[in-house]
């Protein structure tokens, strides 16, 4: 990929308002697969932005002109008056995966069981970020929680045997935030674990970090939220 072609919007004078309103998505395509290195565009379409267009590869997005003559990458159109990362909101669009798919009977159960409004989350109890994450899980309302415990071992070698232990414990999930937000140091683990099946599907499904979360409508999107924040999001607003 070369860097010349990296260029922001903002470094172009008069690309937003004189571009075409419609893609030429033979060029753009073929100045992708030359330039970006990119093998297959599946979608193009526009954005709110005159003059420039959504290239969809998989689950990438980058933007370019009508013509493919420059590329935007690794940026996020922000709505200003909504308030609203649009990139965003797209990505989680077209990652979306079916939560009937999921191995409910592998992940720990808490939460509001009787709610309308699904969390699944995949943790790693020795994450930072999933510490944080689990705190405002304890303040979350009216939402039904399933945790996939994904111990990511090249970073934290522990996690995995706390994970077990987790999962083998009488109850799960007191133990779950005793040894994440107590730092406590659980017993070997007794019992058959699901932590390999749980890494497959997380691969399957691109994560590759934690914390992740999945709503129940399908969306997905990387990292913790406040619970306030959660608990809008699962209700897409």
């Amino acid at each position: 990929m070369r860097s010349t072609l990296l260029l922001l919007l903002f470094m172009l004078p008069g690309l937003a308002s004189a571009g075409s309103s419609k893609a030429d998505i033979e060029s753009i395509t073929q100045k992708s697969a030359e330039l970006l290195r990119v093998t297959q565009v599946d979608e193009v379409r526009k954005t709110p932005i005159k003059g420039l267009f959504e290239v969809r590869s998989g689950r990438n997005i980058y933007y370019s002109d009508a013509k493919g003559d420059y590329f935007v990458l690794g940026a996020s159109i922000i709505d200003s008056a909504a308030k609203k990362n649009l990139t965003q909101e797209r990505k989680e669009e077209i990652n979306r995966i079916d939560w009937s798919s999921l191995p409910l009977d592998k992940a720990i159960v808490s939460g509001d069981k009787k709610a309308k409004l699904k969390l699944a989350i995949f943790t790693d109890p020795d994450c930072p970020y999933c510490k944080k994450l689990e705190e405002e899980l304890k303040i979350l309302d009216g939402v039904q929680v399933y945790t996939f415990l994904y111990p990511l071992v090249q970073l934290h070698p522990n996690a995995r045997a706390k994970s077990a232990s987790i999962w083998c414990s009488k109850d799960q999930h007191k133990m779950l935030q005793k040894v994440m937000l107590e730092n406590f140091t659980p017993e070997a683990a007794t019992c058959d674990t699901p932590l390999d099946a749980i890494a497959a599907l997380a691969q399957k499904l691109n994560i590759n970090g934690t914390p992740a979360m999945i709503a129940g409508d399908g969306r997905m999107v990387a990292g913790g939220k406040k619970a306030a924040d959660i608990k809008a999001w699962l209700e897409n607003r």
